[in-house]
């Protein structure tokens, strides 16, 4: 017979299946702008808006890491979580995902100086990335780390996209060394933040918690590309110093 205090307590293996169901339904590979990529049908214009504003979002990715890791006393989990930072930073010898996705908005045209200076950044992008930032600052540890599951779901869509955009787009097949790097990157990654998620969220509210975060970040990479799509595909209505592709693009 089960205990009233055993019932507070989900095995670990139930709450790993509800995290892992949310990818399916709340994860940004379902959003129409990511749907237009994998067909072929976004133009170069809408790439680079693309690459462009995703670069503020990759560009806060050690800073969120740093800041995980500023919340934590415990020092193992420090040694395990600072290789995030590393893998975007780089080692000062070695490229990291920022400048490996820096290359690959060059490869759509775009000038370094564009993309790395954050002009032209859509608001609603900002506005997401910055709501980021707020979670793994503002909220419990445990939200933090949870909110980082969304690496549960990448490696299909990475594996998805780089096909898809050597099939459509061969002239971005060069910067594609962003996306081969987190083929393995993200699952060993998720892997350690899953773990930990599942030895630390042990009471139905923790868990609660954990699942809640997971979603909030799917809201945050949604809410993204949702003004991405505003913007540049449907009604096509860039705001006032945003990106402006027939002014700013540059032709090859």
């Amino acid at each position: 017979m089960t205990t009233v205090a055993e019932q507070k307590y989900a095995a670990p293996v139930g709450l790993e299946v509800r995290l892992r169901a949310i990818g399916p339904e709340r994860y940004h590979h379902r959003h129409p702008f990511h749907q237009l990529m994998h067909e072929g049908r976004l133009t170069r214009a809408q790439l680079q808006a693309w690459a462009l504003n995703r670069y503020y979002y990759q560009s806060i990715i050690p800073i969120k890491d740093a800041i995980i890791l500023s919340r934590t006393d415990d020092a193992a989990f420090r040694r395990a979580w600072r290789k995030r930072i590393i893998d975007h930073d780089g080692d000062g010898t070695h490229p990291g995902g920022i400048e490996k996705w820096i290359a690959l908005a060059e490869a759509t045209g775009l000038k370094r100086e564009q993309v790395t200076s954050l002009r032209g950044i859509l608001p609603g992008v900002y506005y997401a990335v910055n709501g980021y930032l707020d979670l793994v600052s503002k909220r419990s540890f445990l939200e933090a780390v949870a909110s980082s599951l969304t690496e549960l779901f990448s490696r299909d869509l990475i594996a998805l996209r780089i096909d898809r955009v050597r099939e459509h787009y061969p002239w971005l097949s060069g910067g594609l060394a962003y996306f081969d790097a987190r083929l393995t990157q993200a699952p060993e990654d998720a892997q350690f933040a899953l773990n930990w998620v599942l030895e630390h969220a042990r009471t139905e509210a923790e868990q609660e918690l954990a699942l809640k975060a997971l979603r909030a970040k799917c809201d945050i990479l949604w809410a993204q590309l949702d003004a991405l799509y505003f913007a540049y595909v449907a009604p096509g209505w860039p705001p006032p110093g945003a990106f402006q592709p027939s002014v700013e693009a540059v032709p090859k």
